[in-house]
């Protein structure tokens, strides 16, 4: 590690006092992981993995755990292109996309949407991307939870929250998030590729990394300053302020769930929203259709996410 790693904001050792603080979470289950690309995050490490115990009434549920870009993910799209296919019009490939995709601080969606068609969306998820004719049913099959998770409660999301979001729909936002036109370099499971339709070294993908933009921003503020108050009140301590939490069976816990199952159809919207422009652009410049270029959703996997799951823990 650099000699700056103990200071530097993303480095290792503030990483692992943050794991170390999660382990002390009431209601956690054995132990608080790592992934091997850990670095420092807010409350809980990037790279932070925690289960609690949703039997146990002290267990706690931290937005931290989540992040503050709820159901930031990364779908990738195959075509039936080659790179050699790609490169001769490769500056204008990636034109077009510019021209399709909004990015960047505060851009806005070029899909008009009401308030109406946003409480729809962040109840249905990618049900609502399908019925309005932005993605393709075979996308569902592919896409973790099936697009849609159905805890979802726009009631427990903000005016706030959805003033922000609703602009934002189908954009790609800045940071370290990407619409990216890639190429196979190698295979490694010739099977488990073929089933996902990646047949050949050079073959041309497209991955895209978002989220749920400012309204997954907004109803993460907003867990966070209901829970500052909730844990005064149920008397739970932690050893970071960052990691405000509330009871999961509390109201404010409840709420949280909700409004995150939310904020994650959100983001799921904003995804598919995002791959429809993204067939788009392909589809003009190779004057053709997205169906005909084989523009099928490969996978769709969420990383910053709080889900309810069963498993067995040391033989439980």
């Amino acid at each position: 590690t650099s000699q700056h790693s103990g200071t530097h904001q993303g480095g290792f050792l503030p990483a692992l006092k943050q794991i170390a603080n999660v382990a002390a979470l009431p209601g956690i289950v054995s132990k608080s992981i790592a992934l091997p690309d850990v670095h420092a995050g807010y409350g809980f490490a990037i790279g932070n993995v925690a289960a609690f115990d949703m039997g146990n009434p002290e267990a706690v549920v931290s937005p931290g755990g989540v992040g503050f870009d709820i159901n930031c993910g990364v779908r990738l799209v195959r075509t039936n292109l080659t790179e050699a296919d790609v490169t001769p019009v490769k500056d204008k490939l990636a034109q077009s996309v510019f021209d399709h995709i909004p990015v960047g601080v505060g851009s806005q969606g070029i899909i008009p949407t009401t308030m109406s068609d946003l409480e729809e969306a962040l109840e249905m998820g990618l049900d609502w991307s399908l019925r309005e004719g932005y993605a393709w049913s075979e996308d569902k099959e592919h896409c973790e939870e099936f697009g849609r998770m159905l805890q979802a409660d726009p009631r427990k999301v903000s005016s706030r929250a959805k003033k922000r979001g609703l602009p934002q729909l189908g954009t790609l936002g800045a940071g370290n998030h990407y619409a990216e036109i890639q190429v196979v370099d190698e295979i490694y499971d010739a099977a488990a590729a073929s089933r996902m339709g990646v047949d050949e070294v050079g073959q041309v993908v497209v991955m895209i990394h978002s989220g749920s933009r400012g309204l997954g921003h907004q109803v993460a503020t907003d867990a966070l300053t209901r829970m500052d108050q909730a844990m005064g009140r149920d008397k739970i301590r932690t050893n970071d302020r960052q990691l405000s939490c509330a009871r999961i069976d509390s109201e404010e816990g409840q709420d949280y769930l909700a409004g995150m199952a939310a904020a994650a159809n959100y983001a799921w919207v904003n995804r598919s929203m995002m791959t429809f422009l993204v067939r788009q652009a392909f589809a003009k410049v190779f004057e053709s259709t997205p169906d005909d270029l084989d523009m099928h959703v490969i996978y769709d996997v969420s990383h910053n996410i709080a889900k309810e799951e069963e498993h067995m823990v040391d033989g439980k």
